[in-house]
């Protein structure tokens, strides 16, 4: 099996996601915006691997679709808990850094997959 980039990337991010939630939780006492940060962090990783799934072309653009408007949520998260000094900006950045990454990837998946359907 070749090695697949974004599903690699997106479940990193996604372990990533899951310790920053139970740092924010345990040390921080933040339970509602961290809460929205997990759902929305682990979901760029388990859209891919539906979008891998898919039963149609068409499928698996919706997924992916789905995966890059979620990394895109996961970066307004982060940027109001580094705002309301939850997060330190280094780390926030660093989480930021990869979720742009993600956003790139998914958006050349997007684009790529697009003109492959048409």
């Amino acid at each position: 099996m070749k090695e697949n980039i974004i599903q690699q990337k997106s479940f990193a991010f996604a372990i990533r996601i899951v310790n920053a939630y139970k740092y924010l939780q345990a040390d921080k006492k933040e339970f509602v915006l961290s809460k929205q940060l997990l759902r929305s962090g682990t979901s760029i990783g388990a859209n891919v691997e539906e979008a891998i799934g898919g039963q149609s072309k068409k499928d698996f653009i919706a997924k992916i679709s789905i995966s890059y408007k979620e990394a895109r949520e996961t970066m307004y998260w982060v940027k109001l808990l580094k705002a309301t000094l939850y997060l330190e900006e280094k780390e926030a950045d660093s989480i930021m850094n990869d979720a742009e990454e993600l956003c790139k990837i998914l958006s050349s998946i997007l684009v790529s997959s697009k003109q492959n359907n048409s």
